[in-house]
């Protein structure tokens, strides 16, 4: 096994790890994973909303145990998911194939994916990801290499700032206990200027950003597009030829 923090590619084994131990319960949304379920359907209709899914060419990058895959599958979408974690791809390959759904799963990073499928795919989705690998621009610059030419790719990432510090790790992980504590590193949390930046590096155009937004005393969660400070969606575009 290698050590902690060890990185190969555009991988932290560290991260992998915390996955790997959770994923038994991936699909239990009264575990450590309720808050994803909670969002699932916030995010699934965000994108369904601005890039109709039915019948499109979907890859889900760090698809993790497969709940935004599954959801987009059942919108008609051709999904392919992704992931570095072999156990939550199992437990997602077998979630698929309890649900009647043809996914395909593999274990590949998507800058290998993205060399053996460039300007493939007409949806590219990356959601709860950046913020656990080593290079979050190599993984943009990955999401869009994958895309056709005016093809869609979504984000998601928390943003840094003492608001998120506060919401997504004293509050998520250590008061509500919403998540397992060490889920995230406030370092590694993105600005939503830096991600701006990395898309147009990627030569990706900007076209909405919106916030997820948890009220502690309902316990749900709703968009906001005036509010990014914590959890937030991206909606980028890669420009036709």
């Amino acid at each position: 096994m290698a050590p902690e923090g060890h990185t190969t590619g555009n991988v932290d084994s560290a991260e992998i790890a915390k996955f790997e131990a959770l994923a038994a319960r991936w699909w239990d949304p009264n575990t450590e994973f309720k808050p994803l379920h909670d969002i699932n359907p916030l995010r699934a209709n965000f994108i369904d909303s601005r890039s109709p899914v039915a019948g499109k060419a979907h890859i889900d990058v760090g698809c993790g145990g497969g709940l935004l895959t599954e959801a987009l599958a059942q919108r008609g979408a051709n999904v392919t998911g992704i992931d570095m974690g072999e156990a939550p791809l199992t437990v997602a390959k077998l979630h698929a194939l309890e649900s009647g759904l043809d996914i395909q799963y593999q274990q590949i990073t998507a800058e290998a994916m993205a060399v053996d499928h460039p300007n493939h795919f007409d949806l590219v989705t990356c959601l709860e990801m950046l913020e656990h690998v080593p290079d979050p621009s190599s993984v943009v610059q990955a999401c869009a290499n994958l895309a056709k030419p005016g093809g869609d790719i979504y984000f998601s990432t928390l943003n840094r700032n003492p608001k998120s510090y506060a919401f997504a790790i004293l509050g998520a992980e250590y008061l509500l206990k919403l998540l397992p504590k060490g889920t995230h590193e406030y370092s590694k949390f993105i600005k939503p200027s830096e991600l701006a930046q990395w898309m147009r590096s990627a030569g990706l155009e900007l076209v909405a950003m919106t916030g997820m937004v948890y009220n502690p005393i309902t316990k749900t969660y709703r968009l906001n597009d005036h509010d990014v400070s914590v959890n937030y969606l991206v909606h980028a575009r890669k420009p036709h030829d």
